[in-house]
């Protein structure tokens, strides 16, 4: 069987069809699986990183101001749209795919509109409690509209295509106790903070002052991400200047990135983040008490939404970006950390809305539903 994924742009759209692919092929011997993108930097690595074949269609997005360079870059994009369409019924014919399935970008709407007119299996992922543009686009078109949250089928326009799936996450995320020690092989709680792979300079500048305050008292140990963009050479200058330590103490750590995030986040007692989608399911699947401060920049206020859910829940506290500062933190995290009745209630309540078989899930529903279709071609 073949099984051709759609994504783009971000890692919280290529991690998840990563997952579900992988499950494809457990469950699936000698699946055949192709990948298109849109030729972003994070598809060509992550995905033959993984093992998949990739191939790219130029496709941007639609910016939403008025500026002479946004004009320009929308000019482009209508230009790409116009002969995607071509582009896509000729990779599908030539692949043949038995489904198609898309996790977001907007390199999604071309290829499964075309599959979709052609009468093959269809499916897109959305791992925001509002659904994107493209989304929205495509539910009226798709098979099946697969949904990372519980209860918000009103935001399609088939309710009834709509399934509650969670969204698939990377392996070795669990929510088994976590092993002995933290950060400095001692016994204190571990904070773990990160805010995505290019890190964010606005809050690194408040995770600054927070490392400030907490080195003087000891309070708890901290890994915290700055990003691969130089964050932690300027994390250390702001530090100093700001009258923090020459050197940090043991128990807190500085990191350009987390390569070991799953083990990472097994030891820490809170995590503070953003509030995508993907890194919503990990910590929820983990079981993780949560600190939520969503991105101000995303389009129609995508991660505050998220936050909500996992607030409501009960499993976040959800601060805004614009009302944080180190000493708002600190203040956070040590009336967490002093009630753990409370913290108790929130892992609960985490690992309660967590779906660690969510790609395995989709997987086995990608095969019922070409069976269903007659798609399941040889």
């Amino acid at each position: 069987m073949n099984f051709l994924f759609v994504c783009g742009g971000t890692a919280g759209h290529i991690n998840p069809a990563l997952a579900i692919a992988s499950q494809l092929q457990n469950i699936s011997p000698g699946a055949r699986i192709l990948f298109v993108g849109a030729g972003k930097t994070l598809e060509k690595r992550l995905i033959p990183g993984a093992g998949f074949h990739l191939v790219n269609i130029n496709m941007g997005g639609l910016r939403r101001d008025f500026s002479p360079d946004s004009l320009v870059y929308n000019m482009n994009t209508v230009r790409y749209l116009s002969t995607a369409g071509v582009k896509a019924r000729e990779l599908i014919s030539r692949f043949n795919p038995n489904a198609v399935i898309g996790t977001g970008g907007y390199i999604c709407y071309p290829i499964l509109k075309k599959a979709s007119q052609m009468g093959i299996p269809t499916l897109v992922h959305e791992s925001n409690a509002v659904p994107g543009l493209t989304t929205k686009l495509l539910s009226a078109s798709v098979d099946k509209v697969l949904i990372s949250f519980q209860g918000l089928e009103k935001y399609y326009r088939r309710p009834e295509r709509v399934i509650f799936t969670g969204t698939p996450i990377r392996g070795g995320f669990t929510a088994a106790p976590a092993p002995e020690g933290t950060a400095g092989e001692n016994t204190k709680p571990l904070i773990v903070s990160f805010w995505g792979s290019l890190g964010a300079e606005r809050m690194n500048e408040t995770m600054t002052d927070l490392i400030r305050i907490n080195a003087k008292t000891m309070l708890f140990n901290q890994i915290h991400a700055a990003g691969k963009n130089g964050g932690v050479a300027v994390m250390t200058q702001r530090l100093k200047q700001a009258g923090g330590p020459e050197e940090l103490p043991p128990g807190i750590e500085i990191r350009d990135y987390i390569d070991d995030m799953q083990a990472v986040m097994a030891k820490a007692d809170i995590v503070i983040c953003r509030a995508g989608g993907s890194t919503i399911a990990e910590v929820a699947v983990s079981g993780k008490p949560v600190i939520l401060i969503p991105s101000p920049y995303v389009t129609n206020n995508q991660q505050v939404e998220n936050a909500k859910q996992v607030q409501r829940a009960g499993g976040a506290v959800m601060l805004q970006e614009k009302d944080c500062n180190g000493e708002i933190l600190y203040d956070v995290i040590s009336l967490l950390l002093a009630d753990r009745e409370k913290l108790g209630r929130m892992s609960d309540a985490q690992k309660a809305i967590g779906v660690p078989d969510a790609a395995l899930n989709i997987a086995r529903g990608i095969l019922e539903l070409c069976e269903q279709k007659g798609g399941a071609r040889a």
